[in-house]
């Protein structure tokens, strides 16, 4: 993400199947072509919920910012969770099982260039929503948060604060222990849906 300037590549995270084939295409029938980096964990090729339609296939593009896919009433949501990646699944996953309907979780499947309009239609509706949370697996001075929160912080309305919610500073990228990986992850998807 360092490397990111003058519009000279394109940083994607797709989190479907829709959304990497689409992106591959954009790739291609485009006149000019910037290198494309893509971030994604082979675990989203097995995961149950990472999943396309294939009516999402055949029809529509890449989606730079992916709204919130279920039916959640707008004038409930008092908190909007931003994400990228596999994580997303995640916070999904243990929405649904708590029933937070007062959460919605936008998903940003390009970084750079950042896509500031789909971001701002993304969380337009809700007006109730004060807080922004950042959610990253990665440690805090890794991963999305340094070099994007100020392109969050333009997408936001005057009443709304962004906070980060992820691993805190580390030297490395990993801790080493999947034991201590899943306590970690666990956390911060807790973090990242509930007021705490």
């Amino acid at each position: 993400m360092q490397l990111c300037a003058q519009q000279n590549i394109q940083v994607c995270t797709p989190t479907t199947p829709a959304q990497m084939f689409h992106m591959l295409r954009r790739q291609i029938i485009r006149k000019f072509r910037k290198p494309l980096i893509v971030m994604t964990p082979k675990s989203l090729l097995r995961h149950k919920l990472a999943v396309s339609s294939l009516n999402d296939l055949t029809n529509g593009g890449f989606q730079t910012v992916i709204p919130e896919i279920d039916p959640l009433d707008a004038e409930q949501v008092t908190r909007i969770v931003l994400c990228c990646g596999k994580v997303y699944y995640d916070l999904l996953q243990k929405r649904r099982e708590d029933g937070l309907n007062h959460v919605v979780i936008v998903r940003i499947e390009q970084l750079y260039p950042f896509p500031k309009v789909a971001l701002r239609k993304a969380i337009a509706n809700y007006k109730y929503a004060k807080k922004v949370i950042w959610c990253q697996e990665e440690p805090q001075n890794q991963g999305v948060w340094f070099s994007s929160q100020h392109n969050i912080l333009d997408c936001l309305q005057k009443d709304q604060s962004l906070h980060y919610t992820g691993r805190g500073f580390a030297a490395a990228p990993a801790v080493g222990s999947i034991y201590l990986h899943t306590q970690q992850q666990e956390e911060l998807v807790e973090q990242a849906l509930l007021d705490k």
